[in-house]
């Protein structure tokens, strides 16, 4: 084999835990099953670590890391076989040399491990499957770290879209008010509130409808 990317060592990812642990906080305020977003397949399809050491890195455990010939095989495997053409087949060799910018021969090669890839050989491989980088050559924890601060990505978009729905929703409340009742009917039946409690609201929800309605300056 020719000399090819270096093995990065197998010391495990410390973010693992930490993104962890912030997915399951957002899945719970957003009322997202666990299920759904630690979907071992899915997971596994994402980043290319098989579903056993998914699971076994979901629940703190050790799950060995191949080296990097033997991890370079396997996830490419896995390509193969979940990224396909329009038509639902696999891509031919032909087909990723073409689109990897390499002849048949070397595709050939690295498919069937006779030759140690490099780093310009995972680079073009990417591109071709459209993964992210590093697809290929991340160890298995760091792997799975990624594919889960992806999906923090999504969990945080939905919760800011959670937040501002409820926002305009409050503010749709409040200009339906003002336009009933007016300023002054408003501040009289404030006055009729039984604690200062109540009125406080009033008042924080006033602002909020001047924030939101308020011009910005010339």
């Amino acid at each position: 084999m020719t000399d090819g990317i270096e093995d990065p060592g197998t010391t495990a990812s410390v973010v693992l835990p930490a993104v962890v642990t912030r997915v399951t906080a957002l899945a719970d305020r957003l009322g997202v099953p666990q299920a759904e977003v630690f979907a071992i397949d899915r997971l596994s399809t994402a980043c290319g670590v098989p579903p056993d050491v998914v699971r076994a890195l979901l629940s703190g455990r050790d799950a060995g890391e191949p080296d990097v010939q033997a991890r370079f095989l396997q996830r490419l495997d896995l390509l193969r076989r979940t990224r396909l053409k329009p038509n639902g087949r696999r891509y031919t060799q032909q087909e990723i040399a073409d689109g990897a910018g390499m002849s048949r021969q070397q595709a050939g090669a690295l498919i069937n491990g006779d030759r140690r890839p490099t780093m310009e050989h995972c680079d073009a491989l990417q591109r071709f499957f459209r993964v992210h980088a590093g697809f290929l050559t991340a160890e298995d924890p760091e792997a799975l770290a990624g594919a889960l601060q992806r999906t923090e990505q999504e969990l945080l978009q939905r919760l800011a879209d959670r937040e501002r729905e409820a926002a305009a929703a409050d503010g749709d409340a409040l200009e339906r008010l003002l336009q009933n009742h007016g300023v002054r009917g408003i501040a009289w039946r404030a006055a009729q509130l039984p604690t200062d409690q109540h009125r406080d609201k009033v008042a924080e929800w006033l602002d909020m409808l001047l924030e939101s309605v308020k011009r910005p300056e010339e």
